[in-house]
């Protein structure tokens, strides 16, 4: 990782957090109508944000661009998810957001 790079600390911190916000909104959203990508986007989501604590904490020579791809996933379940009027999905929303912050800081 370069001299440059943010501490990973946080941005692997926000993708936990992200992890376990979506999969309690895909658990709740399961089975129900929807108008949106809600739950759907959940599943990538969190798939992502689990690859990306992955290449975080062993220094993948990928981690930039998996951390930019787990940027975009995210920002689409936070808009989604935003769109919701549940708790489970404003807090995967915030959540997600969060994650799309401190994965933008690492994907320089």
């Amino acid at each position: 990782m370069s001299a440059t790079k943010m501490d990973p600390a946080a941005c692997i911190a926000a993708c936990q957090q992200c992890t376990i916000d979506c999969e309690r909104c895909l658990h709740e959203m399961i089975g129900k109508d929807t108008f949106n990508d809600c739950p759907f986007c959940c599943r990538d989501c969190l798939d992502i944000c689990q690859l990306c604590i992955q290449a975080l904490a062993r220094e993948s020579r990928f981690t930039s661009d998996i951390c930019s791809l787990c940027a975009d996933i995210c920002k689409w379940c936070a808009d989604q998810c935003g769109l919701r009027d549940h708790t489970h999905c404003q807090r995967c929303a915030e959540s997600c957001r969060i994650c799309v912050a401190e994965c933008r800081k690492m994907a320089v």
